[in-house]
């Protein structure tokens, strides 16, 4: 397993927080020892509309430079367009769909393999099945467009921030259904724990779908700074051989320290990890 930190802490993407140029964020996380970064593909940092082909070019060559790796490119849904896939609007789907497949090509230019997907929201007066099936629609023409490209699209349950595809049996579902190869499934704590829900619990039931992980305590707190104790769910990991990127996602508030959450999460799960490896 290899750590790597998500950069929506040090941008201003969901809300206004105090925001660094991508470049130094790479930087910064480099330097504290994480192997990798997920890149949260909103301004200031990485939309992809705003990221020409030398702004790709240069951010590539950093990270070969640090000995980073780019794990995944993290859409962001919401805002002014929407890009919700589920939406009743054609125009806000087409756009969704057009979004994502920018951000398919923006994963292939920084070297990327990964690119997380929200299945979006349910708007009053739709049904769950006809949201679900143009959710559906977006996931699978996203994946075709990533196919040749080698890139996965992995399908993650966010049911702190949707109503759509909320558990491990929906992402696990809609992947299915999706019957496409290159589409998977990935959990995040935080959202495992808003369900009052066990992370080891969802490990065992995605299994050998599983192929990316975002990890954060309670309140979105670095790992062992919340209510949680992660000593299973790393047990779990393990006992399914899994070998990706556990990427923190914490932060999401104007008072977090981004320097400070990433030291924190890296100093409590870099030595856990190690300590659960030694096991027998």
């Amino acid at each position: 397993m290899k750590l790597s930190f998500h950069t929506w802490p040090y941008s201003s993407s969901i809300s206004w927080l105090p925001s660094y140029p991508l470049e130094e964020v790479i930087k910064r996380i480099a330097s504290i020892g994480y192997e990798g970064v997920e890149i949260g593909a909103a301004s200031p940092h990485a939309w992809p509309a705003y990221m020409e082909k030398e702004k790709r070019e240069s951010t590539r060559k950093l990270l070969e430079e640090c000995n980073m790796e780019v794990c995944a490119i993290c859409p962001a849904l919401g805002g002014g367009p929407g890009n919700n896939p589920a939406s009743p609007l054609l125009a806000e789907r087409e756009t969704a769909i057009k979004y994502y497949k920018q951000c398919v090509g923006l994963a292939q230019d920084l070297g990327s393999k990964m690119v997380t997907f929200v299945a979006g929201w349910i708007v009053y007066g739709v049904s769950k099945k006809q949201a679900w099936n143009w959710a559906k629609q977006c996931l699978v023409e996203t994946a075709k467009y990533a196919q040749d490209k080698e890139i996965s699209i992995v399908v993650e349950p966010v049911p702190g921030d949707s109503d759509l595809v909320e558990t491990a049996d929906d992402g696990i579902n809609l992947m299915k259904e999706s019957e496409m190869s290159n589409v998977k499934v990935m959990l995040d704590t935080f959202h495992v724990f808003y369900r009052d829900e066990i992370p080891a619990d969802y490990v065992y039931k995605m299994r050998d779908d599983l192929v990316y992980v975002h990890i954060s305590d309670t309140d979105r707190l670095p790992p062992g700074k919340g209510k949680k104790d992660f000593r299973t769910f790393i047990q779990a990991l393990k006992d399914i051989g899994y070998q990706g990127y556990l990427t923190v996602e914490v932060g999401f508030s104007r008072e977090v320290d981004p320097d400070t959450f990433a030291m924190q999460a890296y100093e409590y799960l870099a030595p856990l990890i190690k300590e659960v490896g030694k096991g027998g």
